[in-house]
C-alpha cells in the first residue's frame, strides 16, 4: 500500500502552519548523510497505470449498464397508423414515449416499436384520431440525465484511456525516473558504504593505479591532515587503459572503500531523447553530489561525451559539446566544487578535449597497462577463490602461459576452465583444463570440419612451417602448441606466446617474427610447389609489422621519421586525429621499404625450411597422426629424439 506523506513546516516568525509541501525523495532513496528538517514527514504515492485502466473500464461498463437501460426486446416495428388503429380496437395496454420513439405494449404481452413525427405530440395524434386520452395508458420517459451521462462517459473514457497509455509509455521510456517531467535528472546510481562488496584487496595487477586511488579515498576520509599542509582536494582522476584491464573494477573498489556517497553513471547516459538533456543531467548530478559532499562521481566511458570540441555535427550547438561544456564548468568554474571528486574511465584518452585534461579538472591521469608476470599471478589467485583446483597447481606456469592477457581475459579463462571440468564431471580443475580454456579464449572453440586428406596434409605442413622456422631462429619465442584442429576461422594454429614481458622490441626480433609468420607459405612452396589461400592472415599481420617499422619505428632506409597517424594540436588547443601528409614520392619509398622487409622475412623462412626439410616432414607426419602437439614433444622431434 502506498504511504501518505505530509510536510508541515512552521515559519520562523509565526506559528501558523504553511501549505503542505511535497518531497520527491522516498525515505529509502535519500543519500547517506541527508536528513529532513525537524517536523518534516515523508510520504510517497505510487501511480499504477494498470489499476487506473481497470477502474476506467469498470466505471464505463457500470455506467452503460445503469444509464443505458435496454428493457425488454421488442418483437418488431409497426407504423404509427397501425398503432392508432390498435388503440381504437383496445388491443394496446400501455405506451411508453421516449422522444419520437414509442414502445407499445399489447394486451397479449407483445411489444412493438413505432415512431411518431417529431413536431407532433402524442396527445395531438390521439386527438386527431378521435381517441380519448383517458382511454389509453401512456407515459413519457425522461432519460436526458442518463443520455448526458453516457455521452460524457463516451468522451471521457477514450480520452482517459489514451492518456493512461501515453503515461505508461513515458514511464517505460524513462526507466527509473520519478515522473514524466524528469528527463533532466541524472539518474546516476548511488552506492553507499556497505552497498558495494568489492574493495581494494579484490584488485590486483594495477598496484600503481590502486595506490593513487587509495590516496584519494584517504583524502576524503581524513581531509584535515592534508589541509594542514595546504593541499587541496584533487578535482578529478582519469583512468586510461585498454579494455579489460580493470578501470571499472577499480572504481567499484573505490565505492567499496570510501565512506562517502558514490555516484556512478556512463557517458552515454547523459544524452537521451531531448536536446539539452545532457547538460541538465550534468547539473543535476553535481548538484546531488554537492548536497552530500564529500562524494565521488564516476563517469564510465567518458570519451562518449568528452571528445575534442569543434568537429562534431552541428558546430558549437552540438548536443555532445553542450554536455561537455557543462562538465567543464561544474568541475572548475566560478561555483566552488570542494569535496566532490570525479573519477572517469576511457580507453581512448588521446581523443579527449584538452580543456578536460588540464589541471584543475582532471589533475591526475592514471595509466593502467596489461598486468605483468607478478600481476597475473595475483589476479589468478583472486579469481581462483571459490574454485577447486588440483593440489600444487603451478600458478607461475599459468602466468607464463598467459603473457598479454588482461585481467578480464584471466577471469574468463578460469571460468571457462571450470565449465570445461564440470562438463566432464571432474571434481577439480587441472592445468590441462586451464590450458584448453586459454586457447579457447584467444582462438575460439574447436570445430570438427570435414577435410580431405590433401587438405589435412596441407594444413599440417603449413603449421609445421611456422613452428620449424620459429624454432631455428635465435630471437623468436618458443613454440607452445601446434594443432591442425580447426578453431574459429583457422583450419589450424601454432601458438607462440611471448616468453616474457618485453619493454623493448628490437628490429631483429620483429624481422624474425615476420619470418615465422611466413613459414606457412614457405612450407607450401617447398613441399607442394603450390600456393594456397591459407596464408592470407599471415600476410596481413606481417605487412602491418613491416609498415609500422617503416612509418613509426624508423627501422628502414626511410630514416628515423614518423609518417603514421598522429594527434595534431592546433594553435587554438584543439586536438584531433589526422594522417600525416605524405608526398607521392615518399609514399612510393615507404611501399618499397615495406616490400623489401617482407621479402627478407619470406626468404629467411624459405632458407630455414630447405635446410630443415627432414624436421619439417617429421613434424607434419606427427601432426597428421595426433592432430595436436605440445612443446615438449615438438622439441624432442626437432632434436632428433
Amino acid at each position: 500500500m502506498a504511504k501518505k506523506r505530509e510536510i508541515e513546516k512552521a515559519g520562523p516568525k509565526n506559528n501558523q502552519a504553511k501549505k503542505p509541501l511535497e518531497t520527491k525523495n522516498k525515505p529509502g532513496n535519500l543519500p547517506p548523510g541527508m536528513k529532513l528538517p525537524p517536523g518534516v514527514k515523508v510520504f510517497s504515492f505510487k501511480l499504477d497505470p494498470k489499476r487506473i485502466l481497470i477502474w476506467f473500464l469498470i466505471i464505463f461498463l457500470v455506467g452503460t449498464f445503469l444509464f443505458q437501460s435496454q428493457g425488454p426486446v421488442p418483437a418488431g416495428t409497426k407504423d404509427i397508423s397501425q398503432v392508432i388503429q390498435d388503440i381504437k380496437d383496445q388491443k394496446v395496454q400501455k405506451v411508453e414515449i421516449e422522444g419520437d420513439t414509442l414502445l407499445v405494449k399489447y394486451s397479449d404481452s407483445e411489444i412493438y416499436n413505432s415512431r411518431k413525427e417529431s413536431n407532433v405530440s402524442f396527445d395531438e395524434i390521439l386527438a386527431n384520431a378521435g381517441i380519448d386520452t383517458a382511454s389509453i395508458k401512456y407515459m413519457v420517459v425522461d432519460q436526458s440525465f442518463s443520455k448526458a451521462l453516457v455521452n460524457i462517459l463516451e468522451i471521457i473514457v477514450p480520452v482517459g484511456l489514451t492518456g493512461i497509455l501515453f503515461l505508461w509509455i513515458f514511464r517505460q521510456a524513462r526507466g527509473q525516473q520519478d515522473s514524466i517531467f524528469s528527463f533532466g535528472r541524472s539518474g546516476a546510481r548511488l552506492f553507499a558504504k556497505g552497498k558495494q562488496n568489492l574493495n581494494f584487496k579484490d584488485v590486483a595487477g594495477v598496484d600503481e593505479a590502486k595506490n593513487e586511488l587509495e590516496e584519494i579515498v584517504d583524502f576524503l576520509k581524513h581531509p584535515k591532515k592534508y589541509r594542514a599542509l595546504g593541499a587541496r582536494t584533487p578535482k578529478g582522476v582519469l583512468l586510461v587503459g585498454p579494455a579489460g584491464c580493470g578501470k571499472t573494477l577499480l572504481a567499484k573498489a573505490v565505492a567499496g572503500e570510501a565512506n562517502v556517497p558514490f555516484f556512478s553513471m556512463a557517458g552515454s547516459e547523459f544524452m537521451e531523447m531531448l536536446v539539452g538533456v545532457g547538460a541538465s543531467r550534468v547539473r543535476d548530478l553535481f548538484k546531488n553530489a554537492k548536497k552530500v559532499a564529500p562524494a565521488i562521481i564516476f563517469i564510465d566511458e567518458i570519451d562518449a561525451i568528452g571528445r575534442a570540441r569543434g568537429y562534431g555535427v552541428g558546430g558549437g550547438h552540438d548536443e555532445r559539446e553542450q554536455t561537455l561544456n557543462q562538465i567543464l564548468v561544474e568541475m572548475d568554474g566560478f561555483t566552488p566544487n570542494d569535496h566532490v571528486i570525479v573519477l572517469a574511465a576511457t580507453n581512448r584518452g588521446d581523443l579527449l578535449d584538452p580543456a578536460l585534461m588540464r589541471p584543475g579538472r582532471f589533475d591526475r591521469r592514471v595509466i593502467i597497462d596489461m598486468p605483468d608476470f607478478e600481476g597475473r599471478i595475483a589476479i589468478l589467485k583472486i579469481h581462483a577463490k571459490g574454485k577447486p583446483f588440483v593440489e600444487k597447481l603451478d600458478w607461475e606456469k599459468v602466468a607464463k602461459r598467459t603473457v598479454g592477457f588482461s585481467g578480464a581475459d584471466l577471469e574468463n579463462m578460469l571460468n571457462e576452465a571450470a565449465i570445461l571440468a564440470a562438463r566432464y564431471d571432474k571434481k577439480e580443475i587441472s592445468f590441462n583444463d586451464i590450458e584448453e580454456a586459454a586457447t579457447k579464449v584467444k582462438l575460439g572453440p574447436e570445430k570438427k570440419r570435414l577435410q580431405s586428406d590433401l587438405d589435412k596434409k596441407m594444413t599440417a605442413y603449413h603449421e609445421a612451417g611456422h613452428a620449424v622456422v620459429s624454432y631455428n631462429l635465435k630471437n623468436t619465442d618458443p613454440v607452445h602448441r601446434i594443432s591442425i584442429v580447426s578453431r574459429g576461422m583457422a583450419l589450424g594454429y601454432t601458438l607462440i606466446p611471448p616468453k616474457k614481458d618485453r619493454l623493448h622490441v628490437t628490429k631483429t626480433y620483429l624481422v624474425e617474427k615476420m619470418a615465422s609468420m611466413m613459414g606457412g607459405r614457405a612450407a607450401e612452396e617447398v613441399v607442394f610447389k603450390e600456393l594456397t589461400t591459407g596464408a592470407s592472415n599471415d600476410f596481413l599481420q606481417a605487412t602491418r609489422i613491416a609498415r609500422d617499422m617503416v612509418m613509426e619505428y624508423g627501422m628502414s632506409a626511410v630514416g628515423p621519421i614518423s609518417l603514421g597517424p598522429q594527434v595534431d594540436i592546433t594553435e587554438w588547443g584543439k586536438s584531433y586525429m589526422e594522417p600525416t601528409q605524405i608526398s607521392q614520392e615518399m609514399q612510393a619509398k615507404v611501399d618499397r621499404e615495406v616490400k623489401k622487409i617482407v621479402d627478407i622475412a619470406y626468404q629467411t623462412a624459405l632458407a630455414v625450411l630447405k635446410r630443415n626439410r627432414k624436421s619439417l616432414d617429421n613434424i607434419a607426419k606427427a601432426l597428421l597422426e595426433k592432430e595436436t602437439m605440445e612443446q615438449e614433444e615438438f622439441e624432442k622431434i626437432m632434436k632428433g629424439k
